[in-house]
């Protein structure tokens, strides 16, 4: 509930400050001369950080972390739920399961096939503010002018936050070893979104907690559900 609380607060923060957004845009923004004929009042220029190849592949390799590690979910559920007697672990399956069903539910519907079909919010790069024609418009709002695959939230940095909770259900020792790497990724994914002027900040922000709201319900009422069973028992 406090994370659900926090998401709103922030949206409501982006919304009566949108200039947040803006400020955060123009540091990775790089002014440059209009072509012949462009309007007075265009801005021009480019995000010099979205066409540097290294930036390039490192985005590209970070994009498909969360496949892969959603791949190895799938076949480390299918060996657990193979296993019968002493060797089943409830609590492994449980944290599985919650995990795959977070992706499913926040970076699948509700990032990718409902936010951001529906949002109409335009990318930085798509706006008269960065070098586009689209007019700039708040978080949250879905009056804008883009079309499909837009702005809010991001899915990219949806699937970040989730690989960052996967952290709180990899046993140890192995979360000791991995915790830092995927925190780093968890990071740099929205930062990368930002930097290329392909998201605003409330976009990565909002997208990122989703993940970790979600996964937070999930195990919650897992928790209840696993407590209510040994009651009953």
């Amino acid at each position: 509930m406090v994370l659900f609380c926090l998401w709103w607060l922030l949206l409501a923060a982006f919304r009566v400050f949108p200039q947040i957004d803006i400020t955060v845009a123009e540091l990775f923004f790089s002014r440059g001369p209009c072509l012949l004929g462009q309007a007075a009042d265009y801005t021009c220029g480019h995000f010099p950080y979205s066409v540097e190849q290294g930036f390039r592949l490192l985005r590209e390799t970070f994009l498909l972390l969360p496949y892969a590690a959603a791949a190895m979910l799938v076949w480390m559920l299918a060996i657990s739920l193979r296993e019968h007697g002493a060797s089943f672990q409830p609590i492994r399956v449980r944290n599985l399961k919650v995990a795959l069903g977070t992706l499913i539910l926040g970076p699948g519907l509700l990032v990718n096939f409902w936010l951001k079909t529906f949002a109409h919010r335009p990318r930085p790069r798509q706006t008269n503010l960065f070098g586009g024609s689209l007019d700039f418009v708040h978080a949250g709002s879905f009056v804008g002018e883009c079309v499909r695959n837009c702005s809010f939230v991001s899915g990219e940095a949806a699937s970040a936050g989730w690989l960052f909770c996967l952290i709180f259900i990899i046993p140890q020792p192995a979360r000791s070893a991995l915790a830092l790497p995927i925190m780093a990724v968890a990071i740099l994914t929205p930062a990368l979104r930002v930097a290329f002027g392909g998201h605003y900040l409330s976009d990565v922000v909002l997208g990122w907690l989703s993940s970790l709201i979600i996964f937070s319900a999930l195990l919650a009422l897992s928790q209840t559900t696993h407590c209510r069973k040994f009651s009953g028992a």
